[in-house]
């Protein structure tokens, strides 16, 4: 998935987005048909931030509450000692770091399902409100301010994974852990289940479809070589989080063999194993809380990092839609209300049942609708811009890289146009299967028809944008439906000039447009007089 997925993604936005220089909707000049790609792209970056910050939320609850000694949710802690001694029905012993989860931290024991989301949980509340307003604060700096952060929060977690995989590795049981990490069970692979996995796991580590690639690209300089920094991002992040899964594994087995069970049942994912498996294993190790500041301080800066990415392509997007709000006054006030908006909102997701809003939002906003908008996106530029074409855009861009960087063009010309919407096609078609089979679940609660459907919707809600925005581009033109379809795919005006200020014309009309002249044109007394001046 990732070398017939990834990587032409990945290059093929970073790619429109430097030679546009434009954010996800207006880069759609090169092919007005295309803009719903745009606005799709930022509906969905809008639900996943909604939904997102409540992690950030979640991740300050946490490290404000491993400022204590015992940790609050491990067995030594007062509130839980008695109950780690009971035991369950099935004979396994309770677990503390469960039961702080879902009564402390969510409250969700006192929720019945989606239709009784009960009041907003305060901690959380303020918790989300500093996140927000540290978004807000990093939109407000710019891409360029901001940058510099980066350098901290990007290399700080490579410096925490490697501390908990040298702290893990000297740990009872770790190789066990390991083991189980790196066994693999070939059969799975006749799984689409597996493959659906991989390719979520690829687009949400990278970042494809959400319109932030497009926004970043476009502050790159235009001879910047995108095909290294494809190469180098993508097998760079996909290295990063299999050397990551050693740190985890590792004290994993710790735990499993400090519990007397397999690794697999200690094993979760999702929110289960960034706030229940894993605090419980750091809970175990001598100097709990020094491990678990350090762990829940990598997530907030791992989380930063992403929201901003997703907040600067909703930015980009409307700022280049609507350029008088560039101003700094303007946009100051736009970027307040627009993160008030989102923290109100997000409100809904930190009441008592919330986690059962979080979860639908998280299954659907990123399903379907995501997958269909990266389909149409290959299958745009390849065949109505033109694959060609675009290769020979990059080549433009990249002329002064190696051979080599050429060369590899026909690898990702051929993804882009037969191998990649194959494997798009065929992921999607498992989707639709999984999603009319199979239930959706948050534990033992089982969501209701009626809040399956409002997942659905919020998937199509991004993935119809495509073909409204087409209408609206067919029919904006002039002609018959054959010619006013093939003049909505012409680029318009400003794209070929957006990277060459110097030839640019203060009378440039940003619309696809021909003139057509006749003999009475050339006849006129203007243009007879424009003539002899010429001569």
């Amino acid at each position: 998935m990732l070398f017939f997925t990834g990587l032409p993604l990945f290059l093929m936005e970073l790619s429109l987005g430097q030679y546009g220089a434009a954010g996800p909707i207006t880069v759609w000049k090169c092919c007005p048909i295309l803009k719903g790609i745009g606005i799709g792209m930022l509906l969905v970056s809008t639900l996943v931030s909604l939904y997102y910050n409540v992690i950030i939320a979640w991740t300050f609850f946490y490290l404000g509450q491993s400022f204590q000694s015992p940790l609050p949710w491990s067995c030594e802690s007062p509130l839980y000692s008695q109950l780690c001694q009971n035991v369950s029905s099935n004979g396994s012993k309770f677990s503390a770091t469960e039961a702080f989860w879902n009564e402390k931290v969510l409250g969700v024991v006192h929720s019945s399902g989606l239709d009784d989301p009960g009041p907003v949980r305060w901690e959380l509340a303020l918790c989300l409100l500093a996140a927000w307003i540290i978004i807000f604060l990093c939109m407000l700096k710019g891409i360029h301010s901001s940058g510099k952060v980066v350098y901290f929060t990007a290399t700080f977690p490579y410096f925490v994974i490697i501390v908990l995989l040298i702290r893990g590795a000297t740990l009872e049981g770790s190789i066990d852990g390991v083991k189980f990490y790196l066994t693999a069970d070939w059969k799975r692979l006749q799984s689409a289940q597996v493959w659906n996995d991989a390719a979520s796991q690829i687009f949400y580590s990278l970042g494809i479809g959400f319109g932030g690639l497009l926004s970043m690209a476009s502050y790159n300089k235009f001879d910047n070589n995108v095909i290294r920094d494809t190469l180098v991002i993508a097998i760079g992040n996909c290295s990063t989080s299999f050397f990551a899964g050693f740190a985890i594994f590792s004290v994993l087995g710790h735990m499993a063999w400090k519990k007397g069970v397999p690794v697999g049942e200690v094993a979760d994912s999702g929110p289960g194993l960034a706030f229940v498996a894993y605090p419980e294993a750091l809970a175990l190790l001598p100097g709990s809380v020094f491990w678990s500041i350090l762990f829940f301080l990598m997530l907030f800066t791992l989380g930063v990092d992403t929201l901003f990415g997703n907040m600067e392509g909703i930015t980009t997007a409307i700022l280049d839609e609507i350029p008088s709000l560039r101003d700094w006054k303007k946009k100051t006030i736009f970027l307040g209300i627009l993160c008030f908006c989102f923290y109100l909102l997000g409100l809904l997701l930190i009441t008592q049942g919330g986690i059962y809003w979080f979860t639908l939002i998280d299954s659907y906003s990123t399903s379907f609708g995501l997958i269909i908008i990266a389909l149409f996106m290959c299958l745009g530029i390849s065949f109505f811009y033109g694959v060609n074409q675009f290769c020979q855009d990059i080549v433009d861009m990249v002329c002064r890289c190696p051979p080599w960087c050429t060369k590899v063009l026909w690898y990702f010309k051929a993804c882009w146009a037969f191998i990649t919407p194959l494997l798009l096609l065929f992921i999607l078609f498992y989707i639709f299967l999984e999603m009319y089979n199979t239930p959706l679940h948050y534990g033992s609660y089982e969501y209701p028809h009626w809040g399956k459907a409002l997942g659905i919707c919020m998937g199509t809600l991004c993935c119809i944008q495509i073909p409204i925005w087409a209408t609206v581009a067919v029919f904006r033109e002039t002609g018959t439906l054959k010619d006013r379809f093939k003049k909505s795919l012409r680029p318009l005006n400003t794209w070929r000039n957006a990277n060459s200020p110097q030839e640019h014309s203060s009378a440039i009309i940003d619309v696809p447009y021909t003139v057509n002249l006749t003999e009475q044109d050339f006849s006129d007394a203007v243009w007879q007089g424009a003539g002899m001046l010429e001569h």
